[in-house]
């Protein structure tokens, strides 16, 4: 039962274009479990999307919202686009039509889409504006990641990077390192990897690299995070004209420094068998921001090497706990603060790599195993309690 997805769905949909023209779409969304609840799971625009990916990510996110005790399962959905050649316009008429395509299988009670890569908080509220003009009332808790002024979440942006650094922080206490005599480099400097950048300097530690769609930003010694924020695009692409006290490398570069810390925060499939053979032995700890980045051949050089993983389901899994935060509050028309909001992340995060920690030393397996004999335990206990209808 959990090796196939629930349900999936294919739309095929027009769009009018700024040119007068109608171009034709292709949209997914698919629901991997509903045993522990409503589904959860973000929506991409990218020109790579396929169904296969958005299986595999729906799959994934059953296995994260269990890893740290959610009450969701897992959904994905996505659109073959390509975002960065659509003016705002156009992007408003492909969401809305997209939501309206999807709108037979989400809903407050039944499927909550969010943020993934190239969709944003006004992604988001196109949804729910969409969703809430077919139901006649507005529905703030249809959509998670959506902007502060329509019942978003404070905390939300910055939640998955919070994570991914709070993660990072406790196997350095496991490790027995200091954060502030380490080197960090991320791969990705969209939403994940610029907020896991500025939480983990935030740590102390130096954020020597980040890298974006152009190439890599390098400076020996430490990197201005705040700054380079400020002078970055909604794509994450950092301006190489306001740089300052940086140099460029190569797009490769990010894997071959000499660093303590590795953060892949882009796409999957980015630390291949070939890729890791390039991680330097200075590396102690890769820290999972973005989903799938390590291929199986990867993990075991990475294993061979002594690095320690903290995995994807574990370690980006600040995202969809905020989201979690924000669909209760949206539910109650109750709002917490940015302080309530943050303690309680803090507390669930903590508590999940705890626990994974300790499956992973009972055990004597990796930290990916651990967590995924954590998560399909807890999905299949729920599972076999629930039974099979009818």
């Amino acid at each position: 039962m959990l090796r196939l997805p629930k349900r999936e769905l294919t739309v095929n949909f027009p769009v009018h274009m700024d040119d007068g023209s109608v171009r034709m779409f292709t949209g997914y969304r698919v629901h991997h479990s509903t045993v522990r609840g409503p589904t959860k799971g973000g929506i991409r625009y990218h020109p790579d999307v396929t169904l296969d990916e958005v299986r595999a990510l729906a799959m994934w996110m059953t296995w994260k919202c269990a890893v740290v005790g959610l009450p969701f399962g897992g959904a994905k959905g996505g659109v073959v686009c390509k975002p960065e050649e659509m003016s705002m316009n156009e992007l408003e008429n492909l969401t809305r039509r997209y939501a309206t395509e999807i709108a037979v299988l989400m809903s407050p009670e039944g499927d909550i889409p969010a943020p993934d890569v190239n969709t944003n908080p006004q992604v988001m509220a196109w949804i729910m504006d969409t969703y809430s003009m077919h139901k006649g009332y507005s529905v703030p808790a249809v959509v998670t990641g959506k902007p502060i002024s329509i019942g978003g979440s404070l905390g939300r942006r910055d939640a998955t990077g919070r994570g991914v650094a709070i993660c990072t922080r406790e196997a350095l206490k496991y490790l027995k390192m200091d954060p502030k005599a380490c080197r960090a480099a991320v791969q990705g400097f969209g939403n994940v990897g610029g907020s896991a950048a500025l939480n983990l300097s935030r740590l102390g530690m130096k954020v020597v690299l980040v890298s974006d769609i152009k190439g890599c930003i390098f400076n020996p010694a430490g990197l201005d995070i705040p700054y380079l924020q400020s002078i970055t695009d909604r794509f994450g692409v950092v301006d190489r004209s306001r740089l300052r006290g940086a140099e460029e490398l190569p797009g490769s570069s990010w894997i071959e420094q000499k660093v303590d810390i590795l953060v892949p925060a882009a796409l999957e499939g980015q630390v291949t068998g070939e890729t890791a053979t390039r991680i330097k032995d200075t590396v102690k700890i890769l820290a999972e921001g973005a989903n799938g980045p390590t291929t199986p051949e990867a993990d075991v050089i990475l294993n061979d090497k002594g690095i320690f993983v903290i995995p994807d389901i574990l370690c980006n899994a600040g995202g969809v706990t905020v989201s979690y935060f924000e669909w209760v509050q949206g539910l109650q028309f109750f709002f917490w603060s940015e302080e309530e909001i943050n303690k309680r992340l803090e507390e669930i995060m903590v508590r999940s790599f705890n626990d994974v920690l300790g499956i992973s030393q009972e055990k004597n397996v990796d930290m990916r195993v651990a967590a995924y004999i954590l998560a399909i335990s807890r999905v299949a206990e729920a599972t076999m309690t629930r039974g099979i209808y009818p």
